[in-house]
């Protein structure tokens, strides 16, 4: 039998990942950063998809037209089928960047927790591929729309856990970098966020972008769609106070100076999202601000991922170029 190869003292990497360049932990964030970015990017395609009517501008799935898996000439209106199609295109941009960033990690040899966040990745492009074909083939039912939405939401909020995971050495050890009450605090603000989403989700399928014209006001959600702005409004002013008592409470600590960083710019971000709501409330949600809210929403989605990912941090591990020991090891080899 041929022993291992080793390489200081440590064997050195012969697995099945080993055509995939050896990821320092700088490229593993930037393929972290990458899935970041598209997770709430395919949520701003998908905004534009409904405010230009052109949920059905693929009438099928997962072909575009029957017999095309790209747009048709006078099959639908060009504009509509661009956009929609364009919306499915991203979804592969999505896949890509999830499985390169599957594939780094493996081929690092990370630790679970890493892996774990990026299969969830891969698999929940599978899910929201799915969820948006039978979406279309439901004719854009309010329900399916807003089953779509919301994991795109917390694939986005775990990307950005994963973008903080990578940066930690797996040697290390988890310490509780905030005391209890701020982690209560951040865990609350949490679930807060989560009720402004789904609030907002709602508000949406009673409103007015259906993401068709054929869909019509007695298929949208049958509520005050007042009544739920206003609570929506109120669930959004709610998580705005919970991050400014997060902010609080790290100003009167000395706590890791980048938490302060990002809770400072979610309660920005928060501002500026209310704002847009507003324009949006009193002037009859104008088509254009739609998507802008939307990228709002994934913004804050984001920083308030990697705010809760600060609370656990591992520390005081060695392996600082590829995040592994055996990977830092064989980098090592490959650079002496």
């Amino acid at each position: 039998m041929t022993a291992t190869p080793k390489i200081d003292g440590n064997p050195a990497y012969t697995g099945a990942f080993r055509f995939f360049p050896l990821p320092t932990i700088a490229r593993q964030r930037l393929y972290a950063l990458l899935v970041l970015i598209s997770q709430a990017a395919i949520t701003v395609t998908g905004a534009t998809v409904r405010v230009t009517g052109s949920g059905l501008g693929c009438e099928t799935w997962p072909q575009c037209h029957e017999g095309s898996f790209v747009p048709v000439a006078g099959a639908n209106p060009i504009l509509q089928q661009v956009v929609e199609f364009g919306n499915r295109l991203l979804t592969f941009v999505l896949a890509a960047a999830a499985i390169v960033i599957v594939l780094a990690v493996y081929r690092a040899q990370r630790r679970t927790e890493i892996k774990v966040l990026s299969w969830i990745m891969i698999i929940g492009v599978i899910v929201q591929a799915v969820l948006g074909g039978i979406t279309v083939l439901v004719g854009l039912h309010w329900t399916l729309v807003m089953a779509h939405f919301l994991p795109s939401s917390l694939l986005t909020f775990l990307a950005a856990i994963l973008y903080v995971r990578v940066a930690e050495p797996d040697d290390g050890h988890d310490v509780k970098v905030f005391p209890q009450q701020l982690n209560l605090l951040i865990a609350a603000s949490t679930a807060l966020l989560a009720f402004v989403l789904v609030t907002g989700t709602l508000v949406t399928s009673a409103g007015p972008h259906a993401g068709d014209d054929t869909v019509t006001a007695d298929q949208r959600l049958q509520v005050d769609i007042d009544a739920i702005a206003r609570l929506h409004g109120i669930s959004m002013w709610l998580f705005l106070i919970s991050v400014a008592a997060i902010i609080a409470f790290l100003l009167r600590v000395e706590l890791d100076k980048r938490a302060k960083t990002v809770a400072w710019a979610l309660a920005v971000s928060i501002g500026v999202q209310a704002a847009i709501g507003y324009i949006q409330y009193f002037n009859g949600t104008p088509r254009a601000l739609v998507p802008v809210h939307i990228a709002a929403a994934g913004v804050i989605t984001a920083l308030a991922g990697i705010l809760f990912a600060y609370g656990v941090q591992r520390q005081g591990g060695t392996a600082t170029q590829t995040g592994s020991v055996a990977a830092d090891a064989e980098l090592a080899g490959h650079t002496n």
